[in-house]
C-alpha cells in the first residue's frame, strides 16, 4: 500500500517515540526530497523534450502532448494536496505562529517540526477529521488515471497500481485487516506521517515521469534524432526495506529495434533487458551509476549514455490501527472536505445515505438522521464532460458521548476531589462542560444554569459564574468543607439544552 510499510519503524508502537527514531524519519524524509528534487529535474526535461517535440511535429504528437499535459496537472494537484496534508500536521504539532515564522525565513516548516513525537495529531486530521479518506480516494483517482493511460505496457500498469495502491492493511492487534487509512495513520506520531506523506508525493513524481515517458514513446520517439537519446532508470520503488531487493529497469529511449544496447552499473554488466537487482543489506541513502552502450545510427560507432540512480533502505515495520474511530456523530454537524484532483468543487456532488449533505463555504456537512445507524457517502465529479460515481464509503453512527463537568480557576482545570478555597473562590472561576484535554472530540458547549450545594442549602445560578452571594458563603467555608455542583444545564454543538448527567463534588483543603 503505497510502499507504507517501508517507511514505518517497528519501535514507534511503543508510547514513547525515542529521538534516535525520530531522527532517523528525519534523514529519510531528506534523502526521499532529495530523490523529489531529482524526479522534478527529470520530469522538466522530459516536459522541455516532449513541447519541442511537438513544436516540431504537432500533427504526429498533439495528442499525446495533450494527455502529458493533463497528467502534469493531475500530477501537481495530488502533489500540492499531499504537502497540505503536511502543512495542517506541522500547524496542529507546533502552532500556526512557528508555521508562520519558518515560512517567513524560506523554510519548509514541514521538515523542522519540533512535535515530532506528537502521537494524537496525525490521528485526529487524518481519521477524526476525515482527511486520510479523503487522501485515499484522491491517491486511487490519479492511480486509476495513470494506469489507464499505461494499459498498453501491463508492466508498467502494474508497477503503478503496486506503488500507489490502496487496498485494506492488515490490522495485527485484531488479527484482521483494515481500512488503508487507518492502517497508515492510526497512532502514528507527526514525524512518520510527515514521512510517509513525503514519499508519496514521491511517488507521485516517479509515476508522473513513467507515464509520460511512455506517452513519448507512443509518438514513435524512435524518429527522433540521435542526439535526443537518453538514458533512464525505472525503479519497483524508491524507497526499500532492509532484507527487501531494489530492482530497476534501466532503459533506453528511442532505441533501434534492431540494435541490442548493453547495460552496465558500476562497470559491470547486466543482462540483456537491461534489469539490475541488488539486496538491500544496510540502511540509508544508496547512490549508483551507469551506462547503456549503443549503435548510434548516425555514426555506425557504438556510442556511451550515462545514468544514475537512487534509492533509500529502510527497516521494516508493523502498523497496528484502530478501526473504530471510523465514524460519525448523530446530533452534530460532522465536517468533511471533499475533492478531486484536476476537477473545481463546483463540480463535485456529495450524498448520504441515511443523512442530510450540506455545503458550507468549501467543506461539507453531513448530519446523520436521528435512527440512522449508518451512512453510506457517495460522491460524484464532472470528468470529461460528464458526471461519474467515485468509490463510496461507508460510516458507522454513534450517540455524541456525554460531555463531563468541569471548574476552570486560573486557566486550569478541576474535577471531582480537593480543591483550595482561593481557587474555588477566584474572580475567573467558571463551571465548564468539555470532553476534557484528552478528548476525541473538541465541540462547543455553553453552561447555561447550575445549583451549588452548600452548607446544606442549595443556591440556583444563572450562567455559568457563581453569584455574589454564593462566593461570600463559599469564602467562610473552613478546611475540610464539601462543596457540590449539581444539576448543570448547557447548550450542545446543536443548539439544544441538556442536563449534564454527571455533578462536581469539592473538599477544601
Amino acid at each position: 500500500m503505497i510502499g507504507m510499510m517501508y517507511l514505518v519503524l517497528t519501535a514507534m508502537l511503543a508510547l514513547n517515540v525515542s529521538t534516535d527514531i525520530l531522527n532517523g524519519f528525519t534523514l529519510v524524509d531528506n534523502s526521499l526530497h532529495s530523490s523529489i528534487t531529482a524526479s522534478d529535474t527529470r520530469n522538466a526535461k522530459l516536459y522541455r523534450d516532449f513541447q519541442a517535440a511537438n513544436a516540431d511535429n504537432p500533427e504526429k504528437t498533439q495528442e499525446w502532448f495533450d494527455k502529458a499535459k493533463e497528467v502534469q496537472l493531475r500530477a501537481d494537484s495530488l502533489y500540492n494536496y499531499l504537502q497540505n496534508f503536511k502543512d495542517q500536521l506541522a500547524i496542529m504539532a507546533d502552532g500556526r505562529g512557528r508555521f508562520e515564522k519558518l515560512k517567513a525565513e524560506g523554510l519548509d516548516p514541514t521538515m523542522h517540526i519540533q512535535g515530532n513525537s506528537n502521537l494524537d495529531v496525525t490521528g485526529t486530521y487524518a481519521l477524526v477529521q476525515g482527511h486520510g479518506l479523503e487522501l485515499k480516494d484522491i491517491v486511487a483517482y490519479y492511480r486509476d488515471y495513470a494506469s489507464e493511460l499505461v494499459e498498453s505496457d501491463p508492466a508498467l500498469r502494474h508497477a503503478i497500481q503496486t506503488a500507489l495502491a490502496t487496498e485494506r492493511g492488515y490490522n495485527a492487534h485484531d488479527n484482521d485487516s483494515c481500512d488503508w487509512e487507518i492502517a497508515v495513520f492510526d497512532g502514528m506520531p507527526v514525524g512518520a506521517s510527515v514521512t510517509i506523506l513525503t514519499k508519496m508525493q514521491n511517488d507521485v513524481r516517479t509515476t508522473e515521469g513513467q507515464v509520460i515517458q511512455y506517452l513519448m514513446d507512443r509518438t514513435d520517439a524512435g524518429d527522433l534524432r540521435v542526439n535526443k537519446l537518453s538514458a533512464y532508470v525505472m525503479a519497483n520503488s524508491d524507497v526499500v526495506m532492509r532484507g527487501g531487493k531494489y530492482r530497476a529497469q534501466i532503459l533506453l529511449a528511442a532505441v533501434d529495434s534492431t540494435q541490442r544496447p548493453e547495460y552496465y552499473v558500476e562497470g559491470v554488466r547486466l543482462n540483456d533487458q537491461g534489469v539490475y537487482e541488488v539486496p538491500a543489506t544496510s540502511l540509508g541513502l544508496k547512490k549508483y551509476t551507469g551506462w547503456i552502450s549503443f549503435m548510434n545510427p548516425a555514426t555506425g560507432l557504438m556510442d556511451k549514455l550515462p545514468f544514475s540512480g537512487e534509492y533509500t533502505v529502510t527497516e521494516p515495520a508493523v502498523i497496528i490501527s484502530n478501526e473504530e474511530l471510523d465514524i460519525m456523530y448523530r446530533g452534530y454537524d460532522n465536517k468533511f472536505s471533499v475533492s478531486v484532483p484536476g476537477v473545481s468543487s463546483e463540480k463535485i456532488k456529495v450524498t448520504a445515505n441515511g443523512g442530510q449533505v450540506k455545503k458550507q463555504g468549501e467543506r461539507w456537512i453531513i448530519v446523520p438522521g436521528d435512527n440512522a445507524k449508518e451512512i453510506t457517502v457517495n460522491v460524484s465529479a464532472e470528468l470529461d464532460g460528464k458526471m461519474q460515481n467515485l468509490p463510496p464509503k461507508k460510516y458507522r453512527v454513534r450517540k455524541l458521548p456525554d460531555p463531563s463537568p468541569f471548574f476552570n480557576s486560573r486557566e486550569k482545570d478541576y474535577a471531582s476531589g480537593e480543591i483550595s478555597s482561593s481557587a474555588l473562590t477566584h474572580n475567573t472561576g467558571i463551571v465548564t462542560v468539555s470532553y476534557g484535554t484528552d478528548g476525541i472530540l473538541n465541540l462547543p458547549f455553553t453552561v447555561t444554569s447550575f445549583t451549588l450545594f452548600v452548607n446544606g442549602q442549595y443556591i440556583d445560578t444563572k450562567g455559568n459564574k457563581f453569584t455574589r452571594e454564593q462566593l461570600d458563603k463559599l469564602g467562610k467555608l473552613r478546611s475540610g468543607s464539601f462543596v457540590m455542583i449539581e444539576n448543570i444545564r448547557a447548550l450542545g454543538p446543536n443548539g439544544k439544552e441538556f442536563r449534564v448527567p454527571s455533578s462536581l463534588a469539592f473538599k477544601l483543603n
